[in-house]
């Protein structure tokens, strides 16, 4: 039986473009990869990145909710260190009451950006720590129950979405087994930790009135296009992107043209080389050579598809091509 497939976008900002228009394009694919038959359509929150758009996961998915009809759309995730419970059970209740049994709230432990500005979203300097993150979990939860403790969240009461637990280590993993709830690893930034997070999640897993058996989606980078030689060329950006944040230098995407022409030293090269190494980039034949061995290792129940690239065409096309690869349409 094949496994549900389906998409995370970060509105990706180029150059030559502005944030109107990668938001603008994220709908577009919106629509695009609901056509195609992908089951879910997933937006990341980050902060301070000006080549990532999708600082606001609700308003973002309250458009795409609108602009289609039938895809189920999330967030990848809301990063709950930046938000008081109370705010984000109001948020997704209520995108939850306008496009019931469509929306999904995806929720993570980091604060999806650096120390500065986690402080400026929380307005406080004091971290959320390990310790809290379950305590935080709680309390949104039970803000969606229609019998609240003191606190009338409408429209969250009676509104609850499915909650996912997002991950890229360990300690998510095992507390969404504990929990039952459905787990979702990012493969995509964290590939030396999927099989033991995993495991971890499976081992722990206990059944819930949600989940009876363990869910666990993957979420992967996957460039897909003509040759494997223009997949390649396209998946330079994402990667010279990838090398400015982690030396403190984010911006917009490069062009495939600026990242090929690249001055790259030796140890930038090698880091270029190691986070493509983790991904999934070629021609159809490769694409789906490379699905297959992900699918079969992680035994995943579902993949979540992240495709960075320049230029919405080739995103859009990428997507094209691996729903034809798979029978997704």
């Amino acid at each position: 039986m094949a496994i549900p497939y389906s998409v995370l976008d970060l509105a990706t900002v180029g150059e030559g473009a502005t944030s109107a228009q990668a938001l603008q394009d994220t709908i577009d694919l919106a629509r695009r990869t609901e056509d195609l038959g992908y089951t879910r359509f997933w937006v990341a929150e980050h902060h301070n990145m000006p080549g990532i758009a999708s600082s606001s996961p609700p308003v973002l998915i309250a458009h795409i909710a609108a602009a289609t009809s039938r895809i189920r759309v999330g967030s990848g995730g809301v990063m709950l260190p930046n938000h008081a419970p109370l705010v984000v059970a109001e948020q997704f209740g209520m995108l939850e009451a306008l496009h019931p049994g469509r929306i999904d709230l995806g929720l993570g432990r980091a604060p999806g950006t650096d120390p500065r500005t986690a402080q400026a979203l929380r307005r406080s300097p004091a971290p959320l720590s390990a310790d809290d993150f379950p305590e935080q979990l709680s309390e949104l939860i039970s803000y969606f129950s229609v019998d609240p403790q003191g606190i009338a969240a409408i429209p969250a009461a009676g509104n609850q979405p499915p909650i996912w637990l997002l991950g890229s280590s360990g300690y998510s993993a095992q507390l969404s087994g504990m929990l039952g709830m459905p787990f979702a690893f990012a493969h995509h930034f964290s590939a030396q930790n999927t099989l033991p997070a995993l495991a971890l999640y499976r081992q722990n897993f206990r059944p819930s009135a949600s989940l009876e058996k363990p869910y666990a989606m993957v979420a992967a980078s996957v460039i897909c296009a003509e040759t494997d030689e223009q997949a390649q060329y396209l998946a330079g950006p994402g990667a010279l992107s990838f090398l400015k944040l982690r030396s403190g230098r984010p911006g917009l995407i490069a062009t495939p043209e600026e990242a090929a022409a690249y001055p790259y030293s030796p140890l930038e090269r090698q880091i270029v080389d190691d986070r493509l190494a983790s991904q999934i980039i070629g021609s159809p034949e490769t694409v789906e050579r490379g699905m297959e061995k992900l699918l079969a290792e992680t035994e995943a129940d579902e993949l979540m598809i992240v495709t960075m690239v320049h230029n919405a065409t080739d995103r859009q096309r990428s997507y094209e091509l691996i729903s034809k690869i798979r029978g997704i349409h």
